[in-house]
């Protein structure tokens, strides 16, 4: 089931082969590049998921509608349709600043979730998996491209020992909202030629998951709550631009030119995705269809947080 989810992302993902060479240089003239991301249209339905049916239900139940259903939104859009937590960069950029960042990028379990929902990685490079929670999750992370999916790698994510066991307990003993880190586990980064992007979904609680995209140079940014990004020191230039979202399926791409210290704002609109996106969407009834009891739905408590869709 897996690998079918991660063909039918890779399919639609619209990412293409990148150039691989960069050089970093010190960059005199560099302008700024700021700009919006909207999306148009109907947001697409989120993912549904019976907490009856996977493990841990009154942990995880802690996040859910209060039914019995953990739910998974991969689109995170405001009020005016700002377009938050996707992914902007640059293409066509050989030379220019430095990485700044040089720390490992870090995901973390927590509260059944792997956050963040998006990381920017380069290629070949560790990223540091951690788990939060009081229970066991597995990692299991797959690049994704046309060509088709390739196990990066799956491993078990410990958990601390110190943490409380008996989760049925509504006590705050048992319940509390403290998180305790369990070993950390490294992992190499390593795609293969052609291939940008890679997911990571727990093997566990399915609705556990994690994309990443790997950049080739420092020109990237995620988009903020109003949907905003920047990119500063800029090689002046004609570039183009790219919005990234792992269930977008067309490529969302502008060409921007870039002068000698200057400042350039992009408005970079989306189309909403229609129809289907992914085989366990939301459904308008779904409590009829496979009929929780009522006094399950009761031990299922979201006490941190009551999702709604």
């Amino acid at each position: 089931m897996r690998f079918l989810f991660a063909v039918f992302v890779a399919i639609f993902s619209g990412i293409g082969p990148p150039a691989w060479s960069y050089d970093e240089i010190l960059v005199t003239d560099g302008g700024t590049l700021t700009g919006t991301v909207t999306l148009v249209g109907q947001v697409p339905k989120p993912k549904g998921y019976n907490l009856i049916t996977l493990p841990d239900p009154y942990y995880c139940g802690r996040i859910s509608d209060g039914q019995g259903w953990r739910i998974l939104q991969p689109f995170q859009v405001g009020p005016a349709s700002e377009f938050r937590d996707v992914v902007v960069y640059l293409e066509g950029i050989t030379k220019g600043k430095p990485f700044t960042e040089r720390t490992v990028p870090k995901i973390e379990a927590k509260d059944c979730l792997f956050v963040p929902f998006t990381t920017v990685v380069r290629d070949d490079q560790t990223v540091t998996v951690v788990n939060m929670d009081p229970v066991m999750h597995d990692i299991q992370a797959y690049e994704t491209s046309h060509l088709g999916p390739r196990v990066l790698f799956n491993i078990p994510l410990p958990m601390n020992p110190a943490h409380p066991r008996n989760l049925k307990e509504r006590s705050d003993a048992a319940m509390y909202h403290k998180h305790m880190a369990g070993a950390p586990m490294k992992q190499l980064v390593n795609l293969s030629k052609g291939r940008r992007t890679f997911v990571m979904q727990c093997g566990f609680h399915a609705y556990m998951e994690s994309w990443g995209l790997a950049v080739t140079n420092p020109y990237f940014a995620k988009t903020d709550e109003q949907g905003r990004f920047t990119m500063t020191d800029v090689p002046p230039g004609t570039y183009k631009l790219v919005v990234w979202h792992p269930y977008v399926r067309t490529a969302i791409e502008q060409t921007v030119t870039i002068g000698p210290k200057a400042t350039v704002e992009a408005k970079v609109v989306v189309p909403a995705p229609t129809g289907r996106l992914y085989a366990n969407e939301v459904l308008d009834h779904p409590y009829t269809r496979y009929n929780i009891p009522e006094d399950v739905q009761k031990e299922i408590d979201p006490m941190v947080k009551k999702q709604h869709h």
